[in-house]
């Protein structure tokens, strides 16, 4: 079925004061789709309620958007930022070699005693680098750059040396607060504000290998993952849509919210509908997202790449839900 490109533009109220928004007609399927995907979490059906089960036997996708939901702006005093994440890709082993000696940990079995000790903290990154840390290995892979943005990410893909592939996803993070090496390198010097991306930083970290421990560990946290069987899955608890998931500060939007979002950079200007199903401990504040871009090169060098304004709305139902 061919979907008609033109921009549709319609009028929404809320406080007062309206606002254009403009989705393209093919956009309202996708939407729905995503909405009705989300719907089999709790966390959607205890915002949306009966609506998902009207989701599920409606006919046309736009009518439905459009006479169920009232958007609400959400407002900040920062400016609004969208970035994108990717499933990464490792290449590893279920055992210990000279090539893949990093190691990916399941949840420490000694976790919660140590963070009692530590005032609700696991040892930091470099601490852990340093000793043998009590926790099942997952498995093992070839870089421990890959490994650090594995972590960045929360889940990936690791292609295992007997030609197998196993998924691994977020089970835990040590508990100290995350610290970007990009802001990092761009204090120090070492990257432009202007150039500072994933792909500049992997630039860097082959240029000047001695120094990858050094700003690696700058960043104190540290994920523990687990397996999974399927590949990137959410805080929700359900598999992501490529440029239809977001990953919110859960503080301020809740986790199966369905949002409508405009993001400006200099190259475009991105509309859509999209679903909170995801969490990262980067994504702070009330208009804040990240938005799950798939797997592969192509993902990973628009993640790298993708810093926009953002301004949000909630997607909320008009009526009471029961």
């Amino acid at each position: 079925m061919k979907y008609n490109i033109l921009l549709f533009t319609f009028l929404i109220f809320f406080a007062g004061c309206s606002k254009q928004l403009h989705v393209k007609e093919s956009d309202y399927d996708v939407a729905l789709h995503s909405f009705q995907n989300s719907c089999n979490t709790t966390g959607t059906r205890d915002i949306y309620g009966s609506l998902c089960d009207k989701a599920i036997n409606t006919n046309d996708s736009k009518e439905f958007l459009l006479k169920n939901f009232k958007f609400k702006k959400l407002k900040s005093r920062k400016k609004g930022l969208l970035t994108g994440y990717y499933e990464a890709s490792l290449n590893g082993s279920l055992t210990k070699d000279s090539m893949y000696k990093y190691p990916i940990y399941d949840i420490p079995n000694d976790f919660e005693k140590i963070k009692k000790k530590n005032w609700g903290k696991y040892y930091t990154r470099a601490q852990m680098s340093k000793r043998d840390v009590n926790a099942n290995i997952i498995c093992y892979v070839d870089s421990k750059v890959d490994l650090f943005f594995l972590d960045v990410q929360g889940s990936g893909r690791v292609s295992l040396d007997d030609g197998s592939v196993l998924h691994v996803g977020y089970a835990g993070q040590n508990g100290h607060k995350y610290s970007s090496i990009g802001k990092y390198l761009v204090s120090m010097e070492e990257i432009s504000q202007e150039d500072i991306s994933l792909q500049s930083i992997k630039s860097w970290f082959k240029k000047y290998p001695s120094r990858v421990d050094e700003i690696l560990h700058h960043n104190k946290s540290a994920i523990f993952f687990k397996k999974k069987i399927h590949s990137s899955t959410g805080s929700l608890g359900i598999v992501l849509t490529p440029n239809r998931s977001i990953a919110v500060d859960r503080k301020y939007i809740k986790l199966g919210s369905m949002l409508y979002l405009e993001a400006t950079t200099d190259k475009k200007t991105m509309n859509r509908i999209v679903m909170a199903q995801d969490t990262g401990g980067a994504i702070k504040g009330k208009v804040r997202a990240d938005m799950f871009l798939g797997y592969g090169e192509e993902a990973m060098l628009e993640a790298g790449e993708l810093k926009a304004d953002l301004e949000l709305w909630l997607m909320l139902p008009k009526k009471r839900i029961r």
